[in-house]
């Protein structure tokens, strides 16, 4: 299972989503069977390391981000069998994007799987720390979820 996170500009939320969830899948032991990944829409910071803040924020939950900032691209389509969005623009880009009706039912809200209710994580780019610790734990609380759910479908 190859599991995608994707927000705009892949250095705020898609970084953080994705270490919360590799986090949580090598604590379960199930790294061996289910990988992570993080993308933007927007190729804007391809190659930057993630944003200061989203680091550092990682780094007082005992995680580092190594990721560097990537454009989605058409073949993430075909590579990743799950597309988990952080906001609805995102997700309705991905959306016009993908090349049939199979590509679109892979594109989700990280936030279907929140036990809260569904909704979109908020940017936190010009926010301030507050804002990134929020977004750590809205993907903290929806990344058990899609985890049961994925490893019952598989």
């Amino acid at each position: 299972m190859n599991i995608l996170f994707v927000c705009l500009g892949n250095i705020c939320r898609s970084p953080l989503a994705e270490v919360v969830f590799a986090d949580l899948v090598e604590r379960e032991g199930l790294s061996d069977v289910i990988t992570a990944d993080s993308a933007g829409t927007g190729g804007y910071h391809a190659g930057e390391p993630a944003d200061p803040r989203s680091r550092a924020c990682a780094r007082r939950h005992g995680l580092e981000i190594t990721h560097r900032a990537r454009a989605f691209v058409p073949e993430d389509f075909v590579k990743f069998d799950l597309l988990v969005v952080m906001d609805e623009a995102n997700a309705s880009e991905l959306r016009r994007r993908a090349p049939n009706a199979s590509a679109r039912r892979k594109i989700h809200l990280l936030r279907e799987w929140d036990p809260a209710g569904p909704g979109e994580i908020p940017d936190p780019y010009y926010g301030g720390e507050s804002d990134f610790e929020s977004v750590w734990h809205l993907c903290e609380r929806s990344v058990p979820g899609l985890l049961r759910e994925r490893k019952v479908l598989r």
